[in-house]
């Protein structure tokens, strides 16, 4: 393999195989230049592509999806959401020792949102409720036959995984407090309305500003039909209390989908701060603040 081959699954990228995969698939873009993009994300490499494209390959198993989801799918949302989202521009295929689909797309400027510049905005938290609204309202003619295979495992089946989690996290987190509050989102009643579109993976890191004002939602690779309480985990990642009073109050939640929603904010929390905390001082805050303003309420 030109790269080095693959170490525990996840395949050696570096900008030499990015170069030569767009230039062997895409030849008109292989005068343009190409750069890699810091930070990237835990999913993907990213390389800019000339001033106007990026290119995202993943890296593990787990976001082979993205790359043709995003491109079925982002341009029949996009029209009905009020901020921008990601323009799917063209899906590369394996090739050259890389093993799975990639993507083009359009590149959205813009900043990173942060808690500190936008955490107390109780406009930012409704503009994101109003997103989420467009978006849960939003209902192709295909999703019947697309449910199955866009369907998110319910919450009960991070059962185990987040009782180890909270066991292992015991001495940083309060474990009787995790507990209770898991075991409440698991008894909580399930959605009770159709199924609807969600993010998947709608936090702080997925959100961009321009201006200091919310400009894009990002990595749609969680992208879904089912109930929206996954959502509400950006509530938890960068809302303070008053901004999330005025975020719940928009969106007009029920305490059952306030409850699951804390639920899944706990488990994603967990899984993170045990995945990367020891090794990443930025996902180890990041996350103790989610895990701990999902036990605040």
């Amino acid at each position: 393999m030109p790269t080095g081959g693959t170490t525990h699954s996840r395949p050696a990228i570096d900008t030499a195989l990015a170069r030569r995969l767009v230039d062997t698939q895409f030849p008109q873009w292989a005068g343009l230049p190409l750069r890699p993009f810091e930070p990237a994300g835990s999913d993907h490499v990213i390389h800019r592509l000339g001033t106007e494209l990026s290119v995202r390959l993943p890296r593990h198993a787990g976001a082979i999806g993205q790359a043709r989801k995003e491109a079925e799918w982002l341009p029949r949302l996009a029209p009905h959401l009020p901020l921008a989202v990601p323009v799917p521009v063209a899906v590369g295929e394996p090739a050259l020792g890389y093993p799975w689909p990639w993507s083009v797309n359009r590149w959205l400027p813009g900043e990173v949102a942060t808690v500190e510049a936008l955490g107390d905005c109780a406009e930012t938290a409704v503009r994101l409720a109003e997103f989420l609204t467009a978006l849960h309202r939003f209902a192709p003619e295909e999703v019947p036959a697309a449910q199955s295979r866009l369907a998110a495992p319910p919450l009960a089946d991070r059962d185990r995984a987040t009782r180890e989690a909270i066991a292992a996290t015991a001495g940083v987190f309060p474990a009787a407090a995790m507990t209770e509050l898991w075991e409440a989102a698991l008894r909580a009643p399930a959605w009770a309305g159709p199924p609807v579109w969600f993010h998947g993976d709608f936090h702080t890191g997925n959100l961009l500003t321009s201006e200091g004002r919310l400009s894009a939602v990002i990595d749609f690779g969680g992208l879904g039909i089912g109930d929206p309480a996954c959502d509400l985990t950006v509530a938890f990642t960068l809302m303070s209390a008053g901004s999330r009073a005025a975020f719940r109050t928009a969106l007009g939640l029920d305490d059952a989908t306030w409850t699951r929603g804390r639920g899944w904010a706990l488990a994603t929390g967990l899984n993170a701060y045990t995945s990367y905390a020891a090794v990443n001082p930025r996902i180890a805050a990041q996350t103790s603040r989610q895990v701990t303003e999902a036990l605040n309420g």
